[in-house]
């Protein structure tokens, strides 16, 4: 391919792929497969690796992250980015609205535009000329740390603005809030367990924590998000209203919340704000109440700020979905990897109308930051309207009885000493074959994103362990129908099927056996990458700290783990067990040529014969791509039990929808 060639090319690809994330993450509407996007994201990496003088900051390709800073360089905001005043009752919202109609004197029509007020970390991105060019946090309101290439990772960030019939602006200025959806948040706290580090508190600490990596690789591995709500400096466009500025950024291919809504007067913003207070618990995003602002933006000049806050907003906090209990005692969970977690068990509570009787204290200094001790009268929540924690002590109930908790020096299951690791914040059992860590680590290669062994669950493994019938997982391919059948929970057809399932589990394919292996800060996304980027199993093993570090997204701490892992005696022979076993320790093949090539599916619902995951796997052997969201590229939607909102959208598109028996039927 000529230079010339290969230049237009580029272009054209990038254009291609601004345009399906466009479909995909702005308008939730994709119009190729996974598979299909990906394969045009590798013909543009090629072809620049090939002529990387055509690299730009605005290609698809340099969300991948960069090499890591020292540190973030402080930036300025043209306007600073000021904080909003809070209401917390009707009554104080009233009192703004009469502030705003005093001030505003003689207008007789005032608008306002509400928005979610969603629990992220605020930013602010610059554009020039339609290209990103650089990232800010929000900082003190008039200086920030530049997050840019973090941001650059952000696949609902456009690195270049979309054209359209609203020319772009010569600088645009645009503030959002970047946030870690629920699913995501919960996803990534599993990794986090699995791989023995701290938990984030709630999706909030998460999405900070991932933007303010200095290895940019981190953050490119966490599926942040983003909603934008205003603007700093426009230079090149004219804009009258809030609403105007939000379709334009919508038009420009920026993400916009869809829960925006005008409002003539105060009684219409109190109505808004109990449809939210409802619709809270089911939205797929943290929020913690709505944003008002007047919707002009000569009324706004006209009303002014005052310090730090302006004049023309404020936002109307929920109320705070926490309670009062009492800790009855701290005890310690240790998990796969030896971490020793406390945890608070409270006299119960219900707390957003689920009872919670046992909170996560995460580590010793979380323990000492907030002093608490056995007996204490605290203030929990549900972080993320999920993990329960305990958010401060109530010092004035104390009685003098309380007891303070310190980890202890040996570990509660077997006995063997427990260290905590110098810049470490965890403490660890130095037994590796201590029946707690045993447990976990066999429930974790079990598990569905793993070796997907249906029927293997928490009491059935505890069970196995406690009767000394396996002592690591290579045990699991040798158990027998007659064993199973001797214990406790087992008659012949359930020993059957647990058998029959652990047989299936060895044609995983080598990245979930990666994954299932439970090598320390070797996630899915981890794992994937090592068999995308080295092939083989054996190139794997015997992959240097070179060879790792130079792949995108493997950074130094999951590089040498993976190298201490496979330099350990006791794990190799583990290995050898399993492929002796007949465990498969290679990629998993798709049979590109098979009756269903040229299908797509997708799933929805629970199936009764099989998992969602074994049933894309065995489409998949014959030929047909898997849809992970509703499209007019699907062909089939299999609908299980319970399905979710894709039989809605599928029958809008006139997709072919067949239940559990017409797709058996269908494979058979």
């Amino acid at each position: 391919m000529t230079r010339e060639n290969a230049h237009q090319e580029i272009l054209t690809l990038r254009e291609k792929i601004h345009y399906h994330n466009y479909r995909y993450y702005i308008l939730d509407d994709p119009e190729i497969s996974d598979a299909g996007y990906d394969e045009l994201m590798r013909q543009l990496q090629k072809l620049e690796a090939e002529f990387p003088e055509f690299v730009t900051l605005d290609s698809p390709s340099q969300r991948v992250g960069a090499p890591p800073l020292d540190a973030f360089e402080t930036i300025s905001h043209t306007i600073p980015m000021l904080s909003l005043d809070n209401a917390f009752e009707d009554g104080e919202l009233r009192d703004f609205d009469g502030r705003v109609r005093k001030l505003l004197g003689s207008h007789s029509k005032i608008e306002y535009i509400a928005e979610p007020k969603l629990d992220g970390l605020a930013v602010e991105l610059v554009y020039e000329n339609g290209v990103f060019i650089q990232g800010s946090t929000r900082g003190d309101g008039f200086n920030g740390e530049n997050i840019t290439t973090n941001l650059r990772t952000i696949k609902s960030i456009p690195l270049r603005l979309r054209e359209s019939e609203i020319p772009i602006p010569t600088r645009l200025e645009v503030r959002g809030e970047v946030i870690l959806p629920i699913d995501s948040f919960q996803a990534l706290n599993r990794q986090r367990e699995f791989a023995g580090e701290p938990l984030f508190a709630n999706p909030r600490n998460a999405a900070a924590g991932s933007l303010r990596q200095l290895d940019s690789a981190i953050t490119a591995s966490r599926p942040l998000d983003i909603f934008c709500y205003g603007n700093g400096q426009i230079i090149g466009a004219e804009v009258n209203t809030q609403a105007d500025l939000l379709q334009m950024f919508k038009k420009w291919g920026l993400k916009v919340n869809p829960y925006i809504r005008i409002c003539p007067g105060i009684e219409a913003l109190l109505d808004y704000y109990r449809e939210m207070e409802t619709r809270r618990a089911k939205l797929p995003y943290e929020i913690d109440g709505i944003v008002i602002k007047v919707n002009r933006f000569d009324f706004q000049r006209e009303l002014g700020i005052k310090s730090r806050s302006p004049r023309y907003a404020i936002a109307y906090k929920f109320k705070a979905q926490q309670e009062v209990t009492q800790i009855e005692n701290i005890v310690v969970q240790v998990g796969r990897t030896g971490t020793l977690t406390p945890v608070a068990i409270m006299k119960p509570v219900k707390v957003g109308g689920v009872e919670v009787s046992r909170a996560t204290l995460h580590n010793q200094d979380e323990i000492d930051r907030k002093d608490v001790r056995i007996g204490d009268w605290v203030v929990i929540q549900r972080a993320g309207d999920v993990i329960p924690e305990v958010v401060k002590v109530i010092e004035s109930r104390r009685t003098g009885n309380e007891i303070p908790f310190t980890i202890p020096k040996e570990c509660p299951v077997c006995g063997s000493l427990v260290v905590r690791v110098e810049g470490e914040a965890a403490h660890r059992c130095q037994n590796l074959s201590c029946p707690a860590q045993l447990k976990e680590g066999i429930k974790h290669f079990a598990g569905k994103r793993a070796m997907d062994i249906d029927g293997l669950g928490d009491k059935i493994v505890n069970q196995f362990v406690d009767a000394g019938l396996i002592k690591n997982v290579a045990d699991l391919y040798s158990i027998t129908e007659d064993q199973l059948i001797r214990m406790e929970r087992f008659a012949k057809k359930s020993a059957q099927n647990l058998v029959e399932s652990i047989q299936a589990s060895k044609t995983r394919g080598l990245a979930r056996i990666l994954f299932a292996l439970g090598i320390r800060y070797v996630g899915e996304t981890t794992a994937a990458l090592l068999v995308e980027n080295l092939g083989t199993f054996p190139k794997i093993q015997q992959a240097t700290y070179d060879d790792l570090i130079q792949i995108n997204g493997i950074g130094p701490q999951s590089a040498e783990s993976v190298i201490q892992f496979f330099s350990s005696p006791e794990n190799l022979r583990i290995i050898e067990r399993l492929k002796a076993a007949g465990v498969e320790f290679e990629t998993a093949k798709v049979e590109k040529s098979g009756r269903f090539k040229d299908l797509t599916f997708l799933f929805t619902g629970t199936l009764q014969n099989m998992s969602r995951n074994q049933a894309q796997n065995l489409v998949e052997s014959h030929g047909a791509k898997i849809a992970n969201s509703v499209s007019k590229n699907v062909d089939y939607l299999v609908v299980g039990e319970e399905p979710g909102s894709k039989v809605e959208k599928a029958q809008k598109l006139g997709i072919k929808m067949i239940n559990e028996t017409e797709f058996l039927e269908m494979i058979k």
